[in-house]
């Protein structure tokens, strides 16, 4: 079952809190914040707005203790543009769109990317979710999602979020055990030769860091 709207929201609201980037800004109130959640995805059903859910949350639905600020989702726009409500913010490029619904920040994968639309449509699963069922990313949709984004992230130096996407896969790897040539052959038709080649050195390492600890 995926994790309580209440934890869900407190996880959301936490790491915003605790951000010192955002103690000058106005922070949205917890219980505002939780009831925005459930909005959502009521409103999503609603629409019968067709939707992925990925990102941090969705990764608790697999594996303890990831922190997020945001909601992320895959979704059409077609898709989108049945619910209004949730208001587009920034779009740079044909793939990503930076979203605002009642106080959440979403992150909006758009389907025109052909990986983001072969995950909604091969590897997304239904989850409980308090009175509804809800779409979500399956272990190995998130890997590919995970994976798809290391080169871009290695190329624009980016430290932090290279950690932090390393140790989901590590984590996904470990607890789950998924074929990660299967993987790497479907991630194939969508990234170029030398990406490929990073992504296969950068696989071997995590595989052997966790035969490691299995080995301790």
């Amino acid at each position: 079952m995926l994790k309580d709207l209440v934890e869900i929201g407190q996880i959301i609201q936490n790491a915003r809190v605790f951000n010192p980037r955002n103690w000058e800004k106005p922070s949205m109130e917890a219980n505002a914040l939780l009831a925005a959640v459930g909005r959502l995805f009521a409103l999503l059903e609603e629409r019968e707005a067709a939707y992925v859910l990925v990102g941090g949350v969705a990764l608790l639905n697999y594996v303890e203790g990831r922190n997020t600020q945001d909601i992320d989702l895959i979704m059409a726009l077609p898709d989108l543009e049945k619910v209004p409500e949730i208001k587009v913010e920034h779009q740079d490029n044909p793939y990503f769109a930076r979203a605002a619904f009642q106080g959440l920040q979403i992150d909006i994968l758009l389907t025109s990317n052909p990986l983001f639309r072969r995950v909604q449509q091969e590897h997304a699963t239904q989850q409980a979710f308090l009175e509804r069922e809800v779409s979500i990313a399956t272990v190995e949709g998130l890997l590919l999602l995970k994976l798809y984004a290391l080169p871009s992230l290695y190329r624009q130096g980016d430290f932090v979020r290279v950690s932090i996407y390393e140790n989901d896969i590590a984590s996904l790897l470990y607890t789950y055990q998924p074929d990660s040539q299967t993987l790497l052959a479907e991630l194939e038709p969508y990234l170029g030769e030398g990406d490929m080649v990073s992504l296969r050195g950068i696989m071997a390492e995590i595989e052997q860091r966790i035969r490691r600890f299995r080995g301790r």
